[in-house]
């Protein structure tokens, strides 16, 4: 018979458990699907909706700026971009300073879609966050933009 010692148990518990990765990409999913769920009678994609809160946070940004702050690829970005204008959420505008480049701005109708939107995903959000502290929830929002920032080189928005 073998015996395990504290340490052995501790290995075969952290062999046994998902790692970090998986269980954050596992939340990500989730939330993800319960947008997409929320969204849908509004005729957009948990991704759309994405760009729209980032055009409402930093109005004005070229297509690339947009993907790479809605963590799409630019090829992804322009098909977005073409179904958003064509339902009226977005404008593009030359940019006065490189008259070649566009910058994309919400319409009245993305804000509203938006504000539409404002409770059903703060009910989301407080859903997921159940069970934790007000002290465990600015913790976990602080580790989480550690992690981005330690992975990326966006600014926090």
């Amino acid at each position: 018979m073998t015996s395990t010692t504290g340490s052995d148990r501790a290995v075969e518990s952290a062999a046994s458990r998902p790692s970090l990765l998986y269980v954050v990409k596992q939340v990500e999913l989730a939330a993800r699907a319960q947008m997409d769920e929320l969204l849908k009678p509004a005729g957009i994609t948990a991704l759309q909706y994405t760009a729209l809160t980032v055009l409402r946070r930093r109005d004005g940004l070229s297509s690339a700026q947009l993907a790479r702050n809605s963590f799409v690829t630019a090829q992804s970005m322009a098909d977005m971009i073409t179904a958003l204008e064509r339902r009226g959420l977005i404008a593009r505008r030359r940019d006065p300073g490189n008259r070649r480049a566009l910058l994309i701005s919400l319409t009245d109708a993305g804000h509203e879609l938006l504000a539409a939107h404002d409770e059903a995903m703060d009910a989301l959000e407080e859903r997921m966050l159940t069970g934790l502290t007000a002290r465990q929830r600015r913790d976990l929002e602080v580790y989480l933009n550690r992690c981005r920032t330690a992975l990326s080189d966006l600014p926090p928005h």
